[in-house]
């Protein structure tokens, strides 16, 4: 716990610094005021948990750089299965930083390389122990994956984040047009907590701490080996490192 949250104010300024970077070239669609303020809630709630916990107790965060192996696991995953290279994102629902690259970097991401056949884009779940919303969100959207709706679930959790409760997640389900008994069986049943286990566990022995962190490489199932990549980067950080594995530089 000491360890994630440590990590995780260095990967928060790394994404507030990864905005502020990012916003010349995104005039027409930079951060709402909304999310700004957002974003400054979550590293104040951080710093304050941080500042309760003894000063030697937290290590600093493993190398950005570090190749990092996955194990074979059951994902959610959007592009082509034998696209050239895999890129792995371990997300949290609550995460401000995760929907920052939701609704900037992430549909830029999908238009050039996922939906050209170049990425496979995988998700999996990392939900932070101090967001309370964050695993429920994370069951909300693999039930609605029961009915075939996981991506339109995932998308509707990430952009509203700051926002999330059991209510919400019912009317994002109703919204979809879901069988809500169906639904609501499986969510209140924590149906997929086991899968959810594993990713958290999958993440902590790769060293993720923080959210949201990516693994970059060339497909290879069943397991899967790359780059970690942390943060919200800009869309140019990715597409350098795509186009460095792609032999496109």
């Amino acid at each position: 716990m000491i360890r994630r949250l440590g990590f995780v104010l260095i990967v928060a300024a790394v994404a507030v610094a990864a905005v502020a970077a990012a916003a010349p070239a995104r005039a027409q669609q930079g951060i709402t005021q909304q999310q700004a303020d957002e974003i400054l809630k979550e590293l104040r709630a951080i710093r304050q948990l941080l500042e309760r916990l003894p000063a030697a107790a937290a290590p600093g965060p493993p190398p950005p750089s570090a190749r990092v192996t996955l194990p074979p696991a059951r994902v959610y995953a959007m592009g082509r299965d034998d696209a050239p290279l895999t890129m792995v994102e371990f997300t949290d629902l609550e995460c401000p930083f995760c929907r920052q690259f939701h609704v900037t970097t992430f549909e830029q991401l999908k238009k050039n390389y996922i939906d050209t056949g170049k990425l496979r884009f995988v998700t999996r779940d990392f939900p932070l122990d101090f967001h309370p919303h964050a695993r429920p969100a994370a069951h909300a959207a693999r039930c609605a994956g029961e009915q075939n709706r996981f991506w339109e679930m995932r998308h509707v959790l990430t952009v509203n984040a700051a926002a999330l409760s059991r209510d919400t997640m019912l009317t994002f389900a109703r919204d979809l047009g879901l069988d809500m008994s169906q639904f609501e069986a499986c969510f209140t049943a924590e149906r997929h907590r086991e899968a959810i286990d594993r990713d958290v566990a999958d993440a902590r022995d790769a060293n993720v701490s923080g959210t949201p962190t990516f693994v970059l490489g060339t497909t290879a199932p069943p397991g899967f080996e790359g780059v970690r990549i942390i943060g919200a980067q800009p869309y140019a950080v990715f597409e350098q490192k795509i186009r460095e594995l792609l032999g496109e530089q």
